[in-house]
């Protein structure tokens, strides 16, 4: 659950990424203070989010096993957004997943797949990722500046109100936000 001072689906957005950059400072810890600092400097435009292709040449270097349990057998390639729920077919949408997990999440979205107590265990390079297509989904669909008081506008058509329902945040802005446009 983002604190009260991220009010708007752009900002959620940016909010997870600042947690991404605080996970890779501090050795996969949250920080708040630092948190903060970095959501209020990319929401000001002072610090930016990473170029893809800076992105892919790190996706490189990972190690060939699932992205989301560290398997190394059976792997494929996984739409982070998927097809069937209108992901593209491009290198920024794929990632490496086992059999296993791939078919378990099926359609879904990442984060309501993992939940909100896994979401920020997931690989901070798959979650920018994540996060910049979700971002332009958001962008292409003029959602981003959707803020706590409309974010209701989000909810009629949203895929994962089972998800709101079971975490008990029914028109809050969380994560689940995020997916609910594709």
């Amino acid at each position: 659950m983002p604190p009260k001072f991220v009010k708007t689906i752009r900002e959620e957005i940016l909010y997870e990424y600042a947690k991404l950059i605080s996970r890779s400072a501090f050795r996969g810890g949250l920080e708040r203070a630092f948190v903060t600092d970095r959501f209020k400097e990319l929401r000001d435009g002072h610090i930016t989010v990473s170029g893809t292709n800076r992105e892919w040449q790190r996706e490189q270097e990972l190690p060939k096993l699932c992205v989301f349990c560290g398997s190394e057998g059976e792997l494929q390639a996984d739409h982070l957004i998927p097809r069937s729920r209108g992901g593209k077919d491009e290198s920024d949408n794929l990632v490496l997943s086992c059999r296993t997990c791939n078919a378990s999440r099926g359609d879904k979205g990442v984060f309501e797949w993992l939940g909100l107590e896994k979401k920020d265990s997931l690989h901070r390079l798959v979650a920018g990722k994540y996060l910049k297509q979700l971002h332009d989904l958001h962008e292409a669909r003029e959602t981003l500046s959707i803020d706590r008081v409309t974010l209701v506008q989000l909810c009629p058509s949203c895929k994962n109100k089972h998800a709101c329902i079971e975490w008990n945040k029914v028109e809050e802005l969380t994560c689940f936000c995020l997916e609910s446009i594709f």
